[in-house]
């Protein structure tokens, strides 16, 4: 079988964010024409304008951010290319939370350490790849099964109803992973409600429609940054944007 190498070089353009020039962190796709950019910069950039900085089709004419979401795929594909940079993204996060005088989350701290044990065991020669791909394999669906995502990063939540024709929830303050989604949280009201669609939902911060495909992380950075926890959240009956 034929192998021929290429060069980093040559795929750039491919995994680098327009915005910034940079490789992608937190890659996010516009659902509309699905070009890729950093999280933070298609925010900042979404602020003021409601196209897409490549093609310049109009994302929403009114709420652009509820039609862009994260693209794991494409996020692993980087950093699976990029010698390095995962390492280096999760100690620019460290010193972040370090220089602010906050607790690491568990989700990075998890990260660096699964990193630096795999990059070292290469090193000293101790595991044979079959055999370390084997165990990784095993460890992580050993982890899914019994973690439950308790090692990420907690969100404190607090949902509210905000209208006549829906109830209120008898446990309205929940606590869950950080890269928890906008969606997860209309699955779970709509079945403590039972309602027969989640899609019948909207949920809201600070009086703003939230996109399903947000994670608690990026709601709370861009919503809730500088306001105590819980996390204020409004949900209501879906209301169909014109």
């Amino acid at each position: 079988m034929l192998t021929r190498k290429i060069k980093l070089w040559d795929i750039n353009a491919h995994i680098t964010c327009r915005l910034c020039n940079g490789y992608l962190i937190d890659a996010t796709t516009v659902t509309e024409c699905l070009h890729t950019f950093c999280r933070s910069c298609l925010v900042k950039y979404l602020e003021e304008n409601n196209t897409c900085p490549t093609c310049r089709i109009v994302i929403h004419q009114s709420h652009p951010l509820q039609y862009i979401g994260h693209d794991r795929t494409m996020q692993d594909i980087v950093y699976k290319l990029v010698p390095g940079l995962q390492e280096a993204e999760m100690k620019k996060q460290r010193e972040f939370y370090h220089k602010l005088g906050m607790e690491v989350p568990g989700d990075i701290k998890g990260e660096t350490c699964s990193t630096k044990q795999h990059l070292d065991a290469h090193r000293n020669g101790e595991t044979k790849p079959d055999e370390n791909s084997n165990k990784e394999t095993s460890e992580e669906k050993q982890e899914e099964d019994n973690d439950y995502h308790r090692s990420d990063e907690q969100v404190s939540i607090c949902l509210e109803c905000n209208s006549s024709k829906l109830r209120g929830l008898k446990r309205k303050w929940i606590r869950c992973s950080a890269q928890a989604t906008v969606l997860h949280l209309k699955k779970f009201i709509a079945k403590k409600l039972n309602l027969s669609s989640f899609n019948e939902l909207d949920i809201l911060c600070n009086e703003e429609i939230l996109g399903k495909d947000h994670t608690l992380k990026f709601v709370v950075v861009t919503r809730w940054r500088f306001k105590k926890a819980p996390l204020l959240l409004h949900y209501r009956p879906k209301m169909d944007l014109l």
